[in-house]
């Protein structure tokens, strides 16, 4: 489902491999943060901006509409925006790596509300297992993962 090189390329906001090292500490955060905070096997999807410990979070409503879910990702920006210098839009759910309905219901107001805000912010889904991005697909993945010690 990845989008070919030579029109995720044209789309600033997704993410390119390699990644900075600033992203992957972002990211690894929010998916340690995901699975020491949800314990069961189901759990609801929840939108985050900001970065883990300073984040804005709205949880899914499949019956918004896409223009309602552009406001909601809007206000969590800006919200965000106040909260950290560089912030991340996340999407956190069950199952596994691999794009779900609730991904791409989210994926083109995002696409939108980043752009409508010139924010080089795009959309990452975080499960128990990693992360990855629905655009270009790259993607981090963990057997387990574990807090760091240092």
């Amino acid at each position: 489902m990845a989008v070919p090189p030579s029109i995720s390329a044209a789309h600033p906001a997704c993410l390119q491999a390699p990644i900075d090292r600033h992203t992957h500490v972002v990211l690894r955060a929010a998916v340690l943060e995901l699975v020491e905070t949800e314990r069961g096997r189901t759990f609801p999807v929840v939108l985050h901006a900001g970065v883990p410990g300073r984040s804005v979070r709205h949880r899914d409503d499949p019956s918004y509409d896409v223009g309602l879910r552009a406001d909601v990702v809007v206000a969590m920006l800006r919200r965000a925006a106040v909260l950290t210098q560089r912030p991340r839009l996340w999407l956190t759910r069950p199952g596994e790596l691999s794009p779900h309905d609730a991904d791409l219901r989210w994926l083109g107001p995002a696409r939108w509300a980043s752009s409508a805000l010139g924010s080089p912010t795009g959309l990452v889904v975080v499960t128990r297992r990693g992360w990855f991005d629905p655009v270009s697909d790259v993607r981090r993945e963990w057997r387990r993962l574990r807090p760091r010690t240092d």
